[in-house]
């Protein structure tokens, strides 16, 4: 027993025992009211619940959430908090004018409401496309590279290659070939049904532009690729390892059709961290020297030396910074050179991937999650490496290709959630135990439990609250051990956790359980896979100070279903618990925003208890009052749609389940017509809707007379 556990409680004539304590109900334990925590973003402090006692803090603004949320580091130039507290979107980047600003909040609105009032009716949670971002990303890329050729007086081109792994969706594969059409800008596939989508895609591009074939090859895929040349695509098959030389070979003199060759070199030069992994004389891809110069001995041997025209390399994805992207280019700039000189007929310097966007928005080089350098330094180095080698060794400069998805793609898609609730240990605990008549529980509590007890009053009557903490830790245990005896009931057992909860000391309380209607595995793989951070925000109400910090858990019945670590807004890095405003107590919904998601996130999503593809719309700038129109919206996967995936058969199932309700019909006095028809159409509704949680969003209430009135124009514009 703990040495005081036989002492009352003590009273200093210095010291009031109960000052930051409330008292919940007559002669019960002392409540602490909400804890403190020294954030200057939260008028309480950063706690849990507006009952603090604090400091008057200065008044915010939306300055402070952009700040806090740090969206002036990633989010230029394309993401502002508005003046009405709502992020906005600036979909020509810099160039954007005010009056093109699209407001997150108000599209969300668009989408959500009731067709009724004009809207679309569709639900959260949806990924927002702004096809006009995408544009800009691509036309930023080309202009970057195009500067710094002419200030370099280079004498070739750029023509760039999106890999469309990084997003296969159809209508951002087309958009890219759409808006690179004016540059030859092209497609890089790496498999089989990529290669597909590529040629069709292409159909309607350039035709300079290139098609360019990456990742392992079997004789289908070699004869995809050679069909492509017949069908007159700019196609380059890329050796990948040095035995897919023979096949390509051997399918050509089949098909009669001459290839264009190029090689994938393993560069001795690589970058650290999660994403250089695939780097470097160890990677996974690529051709060593050695493997090299023996491909074009024997392409040299057969007269075929004039098919090799490309050299491709990949330093890694998320190239920290200029050095070490100057060392690996000028290495493969060499190569290429080299290769000349050995009478390839080489044409094209291919980069590969690696041009990052800055997650954090510190453009710092020590970390996965930012890059240090800017669009046009990324250019410059590039061009002055590729420049340099092949002046010193008198070959004419190559055009220069890259293959940067990530960069392009990122920034033009949205992920919007809704929250469902927000759970707050202290203040559920302190209700919980508040509702409870708590003297004649403790009064039958066991004798040596009434000094457990006795000891944490005393110590938290002395403001000790670190032995207060463990005397309830021990007082807590040992309730446990008397209730897996048999000898404590389970209302006893509740009131002594929630006692010893309650008096716990602030610093013991961590964020708050956000529960939020998404799926990590489906929409943020990349968290739950490799720890990658997004940034994620609320999209509205950023003119309010936030009070709750918070983590969010998913609908899976998962413990990895969740998001606990945030872009900070003091150094970028990653901290536990996102700032998040007030939920209760509000009849409209409260949106989430995940950002720079549009890269690898839908293809590798996975169907973990079986949620699906969320609702998508397209959104471009108009001309209109809210300065934006709907062009697409598409459907997410039902839940027939996700069954089928798994081999199930939603009709079969269905009518399996009609028949056992006509059984009940029959069998059951209690069941009638209505009841069986009621059920019939539940079933049906289920297998028809999406598997997230149906939102309350989707009513006319959650609009503005404004907003009504600004729904025909908007419709107008609607083209799904």
């Amino acid at each position: 027993m703990p040495p005081l556990a036989c002492l009352g409680v003590v009273e200093s004539p210095h010291h009031n025992p109960l000052r930051s304590y409330g008292l919940p109900g007559e002669g019960s334990l002392p409540v602490p009211l909400v804890p403190i925590f020294p954030s200057p973003f939260f008028s309480n402090g950063g706690g849990v619940g507006a009952a603090a006692v604090a400091p008057a803090a200065p008044a915010w603004s939306v300055a402070h959430s952009s700040a806090l949320y740090r969206v002036e580091g990633w989010g230029v130039p394309y993401f502002v908090v508005n003046e009405n507290g709502n992020v906005a979107v600036r979909p020509h980047g810099s160039k954007t004018l005010p009056s093109e600003e699209i407001d997150v909040m108000k599209v969300v609105k668009k989408v959500v409401g009731s067709k009724s009032v004009g809207g679309l009716g569709m639900s959260a949670p949806l990924i927002i496309r702004f096809p006009d971002v995408l544009k800009h990303r691509l036309e930023s890329l080309q202009l970057a590279f195009d500067s710094a050729m002419r200030m370099q007086s280079y004498e070739s081109c750029f023509q760039g290659v999106y890999p469309v792994k990084c997003n296969q969706d159809r209508y951002v594969v087309e958009n890219i070939v759409e808006f690179g059409k004016p540059y030859a800008f092209g497609l890089e596939a790496g498999s089989k049904p990529e290669l597909l989508l590529a040629m069709a895609s292409m159909c309607k591009g350039s035709p300079k532009a290139m098609l360019v074939c990456n990742g392992y090859k079997d004789e289908e895929y070699v004869s995809l690729a050679l069909t492509a040349r017949r069908l007159n695509f700019n196609c380059v098959i890329v050796l990948e390892q040095e035995e897919e030389l023979d096949l390509v070979l051997s399918v050509s003199r089949k098909l009669s059709v001459s290839p264009v060759i190029g090689v994938r070199a393993k560069l001795r030069t690589k970058h650290g961290g999660h994403f250089g992994a695939t780097s470097g004389e160890k990677g996974k891809f690529g051709l060593t020297s050695l493997e090299i110069v023996g491909i074009v001995r024997k392409l040299q041997k057969l007269g075929m030396l004039d098919c090799l025209q490309l050299l491709h390399f990949h330093i890694g994805s998320q190239i920290p910074c200029v050095e070490v992207l100057n060392d690996g280019v000028s290495e493969a700039a060499y190569i290429y050179c080299e290769l000349v000189k050995l009478g390839a007929n080489m044409k094209i310097i291919d980069i590969g991937g690696g041009l990052g966007i800055d997650y954090e928005g510190t453009k710092s080089s020590c970390s996965d999650m930012s890059v240090s350098y800017s669009l046009e330094e990324y250019a410059a180095a590039v061009v002055k490496a590729v420049r340099l080698a092949c002046n010193q060794k008198g070959i004419n400069h190559p055009i220069i290709c890259s293959e940067s998805g990530r960069a392009l793609v990122s920034h033009h898609s949205l992920l919007v959630f809704d929250v469902v609730s927000v759970h707050e240990k202290k203040d559920s605990v302190s209700a919980a135990v508040a509702g409870m008549n708590l003297k004649p529980l403790v009064d039958d509590l066991p004798e040596e439990l009434l000094g457990e007890y006795k000891s944490v009053m005393t110590y938290m009557a002395m403001g000790d609250c670190h032995s207060s903490k463990i005397c309830a830790e021990h007082m807590k245990a040992r309730c446990l051990d008397l209730f897996k005896e048999g000898r404590l009931g389970l209302e006893q057992l509740a009131t002594v956790d929630g006692m010893c909860d309650l008096v716990s000391p602030p610093a013991a309380e961590g964020p708050a359980v956000c529960h939020i209607n998404l799926s990590i595995f489906k929409s943020i793989p990349d968290f739950w896979a490799i720890g990658q951070l997004f940034p994620v925000m609320p999209i509205h109400r950023l003119n309010e100070r936030p009070t709750v910090r918070a983590i969010l858990s998913d609908l899976t019945c998962d413990s990895d279903g969740k998001v606990d670590t945030f872009i900070s807004g003091d150094d970028g890095g990653g901290t536990r618990g996102l700032p998040l405003h007030s939920f209760e107590e509000r009849s409209e919904p409260y949106y989430l925003g995940m950002f720079l998601g549009g890269a690898y996130q839908e293809a590798l999503g996975g169907l973990h208890n079986l949620f699906g593809v969320p609702n998508v719309v397209h959104v471009v700038q108009s001309s209109g009052p809210h300065c934006f129109a709907i062009t697409r919206a598409l459907p997410g996967q039902t839940s027939a749609d996700v069954l089928r995936l798994m081999m199930h058969e939603p009709n079969m199932m269905f009518s399996s389940l009609k028949c056992r309700i006509e059984d009940s019909l029959q069998l059951d006095d209690d069941c009638d017509l209505d009841s069986a028809i009621s059920n019939l159409n539940t079933i049906a509704s289920t297998f028809n809707s999406l598997p997230y949680l149906s939102s309350s969003s989707s009513t006319s209430s959650f609009f503005t007379d404004d907003d009504e009135e600004s729904h025909d124009h908007d419709h107008d514009h609607d083209n799904w």
